[in-house]
């Protein structure tokens, strides 16, 4: 479990950078310390006591469960155990986890009739847990890939994207490669966000553009420090991360968002659950359900992810190529 002061690091992170070159101003806001016992960052709630969304049991769709699942009236989540805001963290307590995946679960057991057993784990052990029948699912930002649709069944509920952010007020706006010609952008190594901007700064390059002046730091408080005192243009990384952070922090804007998976074909989060386990469908119905009456799209928007919303759950669609 996290420390106290792991989580308050992790949602430090997100905020660090406005609140360091801001002066004077009162901050219990972003510190989550407010009057009256507030446990805010921003206008987003991290303390234990949620107020979730919550939806109600629709017998159709619970009807489509395996029998043993509907028996046991449970339904056994997976999910990552790592600091991840908006997707999922401890809250301020260090023993509730909250987060847009826990929500958008929530929905789903609810509308199946089930309650939550969750158990948080390594990134690892969410599939060990799948593959041993541990888990009946995982809402854990997995992307469906077609090497893992070998193994489990997927019904979507979030498109997969990443974002460029840059400072509040400004009117550039990033579609294509040749709107980040001759721009500061920042980074992660390693990543496939990285990848995408580099192949970008060569097709600049290749039309006869300026490159893209990539810069790398070591921490999310790095990026946005460099951000804010104009250092770089913008960062170029994962689009609930950075949703969060323009929610939470108010200095920055999303410029523009792009599948994570590049121009080739736009990524989906998906519920996972082992193959041929029965679930798939009823996931997916309870998924349809909670999209159409309107609880879904309000989960997104308490999180700041309104943008990468789908219109309806899909079932093994389409993944990300194999490497």
């Amino acid at each position: 479990m996290l420390s106290r002061r792991t989580l308050a690091l992790s949602v430090a992170a997100l905020v660090a950078a406005p609140l360091l070159t801001a002066c004077g101003g009162d901050s219990d806001a972003a510190t989550g310390t407010g009057k009256g016992g507030s446990e805010k960052v921003g206008g987003i709630n991290i303390g234990p006591d949620q107020h979730r969304i919550r939806a109600k049991k629709v017998d159709a769709i619970a009807a489509e469960l395996p029998a043993a699942v509907r028996k046991r009236g449970t339904l056994r989540l997976g999910g990552s155990a790592d600091a991840s805001p908006p997707l999922g963290f401890y809250a301020t307590d260090d023993k509730t986890r909250i987060g847009s995946e826990i929500d958008i679960a929530t929905l789903v057991a609810d509308t199946l009739g089930l309650k939550i057993e969750f158990s948080p784990v390594s990134w690892e052990n969410l599939f060990v847990g799948l593959d041993s029948g541990k888990f009946d699912a995982v809402f854990s930002n997995v992307t469906v890939t077609e090497e893992r649709k070998e193994k489990y069944d997927f019904a979507t509920y979030r498109l997969d994207n990443i974002a460029f952010e840059a400072k509040k007020g400004t009117n550039w706006r990033v579609k294509e490669p040749k709107d980040v010609a001759g721009k500061t952008i920042a980074v992660s190594s390693g990543t496939n966000q990285e990848k995408i901007l580099v192949d970008w700064s060569k097709q600049d390059e290749k039309a006869g553009l300026k490159p893209v002046t990539i810069k790398y730091f070591q921490k999310d408080t790095d990026y946005y420090l460099a951000l804010q005192s104009g250092r770089i243009d913008a960062y170029l990384g994962p689009s609930p991360s950075a949703a969060y952070h323009v929610e939470s922090a108010g200095q920055s804007q999303i410029i523009g968002t792009l599948s994570g998976a590049g121009d080739k074909i736009q990524g989906k989060i998906a519920a996972t659950t082992k193959k041929d386990s029965g679930l798939v469908d009823a996931y997916a119905a309870a998924l349809d359900h909670v999209i159409k009456d309107g609880s879904y799209g309000r989960v997104l928007k308490r999180w700041g992810l309104s943008t990468e919303a789908v219109e309806k759950s899909e079932i093994n669609p389409p993944g990300l190529p194999k490497p």
